[in-house]
């Protein structure tokens, strides 16, 4: 087992204050710990940081408890950043695609990234009403990592997405500052990924059981090429009867504790990986976190905001300005594992952000519990799916 990163909190908006998280045997265990049974290999991290040079950060401002009170809290949200290369991420734009299995959501930056082909700088997440700060402050965040791109000019198209937080969180106190932004650009880093109640996943709720970030990996063969593929998703949507957990109903299992008759959320989902993939490319890699995403039981409800982006670490120096540009690209006929990779572990990211997640209590003592890791493993071994433990 990894051991888990050190993450960082806030006591309000205005003040900052590390915490510790357990390690992963520790007393935080994944998804596969508790013996859920998953296809593929996963990376020495099972993270998108399996990736190289992928960093993600978080910040998680968390606040306040009682009544609402609009401005005041209680605050229960955060920011996350993914960045494709590290902090090179600025000035080295990566290969990307996107795709919106439903749009009741909003991810910035994509009119760009679909008509050039790259990601120019990294991928945030925070919650709905939070989208323009995050964006600016990125923008900010770019304006620092030094001079004008290799045009000239000085301009940044962020991308940012969002899940709606607004039932455990103050979300029309606009508690996200910039600060929140730059905490979590800075602290990216590669290695273990903090999960469950942490930075845009702190107040999120995914199938009625407390939700948030949930990461996960897939490392092929040698035959297969020996690429990576790693998966970050803010998890946020679903009805709990329609959970489903390797296959078994979960959901329908554990029905205590649903909160709602129809589905309030999206999920955001960002794929990585090492494969030399042109944007067309990449665009299908992010339309196949959809099977992925149904596997957990999801028909993408009319309110929900499933969006997916996908990204290679490939071809670094591709968004050149001068003179001719030689690029790798692996034929469509090889991308198949990379299809399968992509579907894999991102229905693994989704149960390890369910797994990590801890029950919350936010604004007017709303009540989230999260998956009872006993009731889980009761029903995978009702059901034969119970698997044992790695080692």
């Amino acid at each position: 087992m990894s051991p888990r990163p050190v993450g960082r909190t806030s006591a309000s908006f205005l003040a900052l204050a590390a915490f510790a998280i357990p390690p992963n045997g520790g007393g935080k265990p994944r998804a596969r710990d508790l013996g859920v049974p998953f296809d593929g290999t996963p990376g020495p991290l099972n993270s998108i940081t399996d990736v190289a040079g992928v960093e993600v950060g978080h910040a998680t401002i968390v606040s306040g408890e009682g009544k609402l009170e609009v401005g005041k809290g209680p605050v229960r949200t955060g920011v996350t950043a993914i960045l494709p290369r590290g902090k090179r991420s600025a000035t080295d734009p990566a290969f990307a695609g996107w795709f919106s299995l439903n749009g009741n959501g909003e991810m910035t930056g994509t009119t760009w990234l679909e008509e050039s082909g790259f990601l120019e700088g990294p991928v945030l997440l925070t919650n709905t009403h939070s989208v323009g700060v995050v964006r600016d402050a990125a923008i900010a965040w770019r304006v620092k990592q030094g001079g004008a791109d290799a045009t000239g000019y000085w301009w940044s198209l962020p991308v940012v997405a969002e899940t709606w937080d607004g039932y455990l969180n103050d979300i029309n106190g606009f508690h996200v500052k910039a600060a929140h932004v730059f905490e979590a650009l800075e602290g990216a880093r590669g290695g273990p990924v903090a999960e469950g109640n942490v930075g845009g996943g702190t107040g999120m709720i995914c199938h009625e059981f407390k939700g948030g970030i949930g990461t996960a990996s897939r490392r092929l063969d040698a035959k297969a090429g020996g690429h990576t593929v790693g998966v970050l998703v803010q998890a946020n949507y679903g009805l709990r009867h329609q959970l489903r957990v390797a296959g078994v109903p979960v959901g329908g299992e554990i029905p205590e504790g649903a909160l709602w008759s129809r589905e309030n959320g999206s999920i955001i989902i960002v794929v990585a990986t090492d494969a030399p993939l042109l944007p067309h490319q990449l665009k299908r890699l992010a339309r196949r976190a959809s099977l992925g995403l149904a596997r957990l039981g999801s028909v993408s409800g009319n309110g929900s905001g499933d969006i997916f982006l996908a990204f290679s670490t490939a071809n670094p120096g591709a968004a050149a300005t001068e003179g001719i540009i030689s690029l790798q690209m692996l034929p469509n006929d090889r991308t198949n594992p990379l299809f399968e990779a992509t579907v894999e572990a991102t229905e693994e990211a989704i149960v390890n952000a369910l797994v990590a997640a801890e029950t919350m209590v936010g604004i007017d003592g709303k009540k989230v519990v999260a998956l009872p890791h006993d009731r889980l493993r009761e029903v995978l071994r009702k059901y034969g799916r119970l698997s044992a433990p790695p080692k």
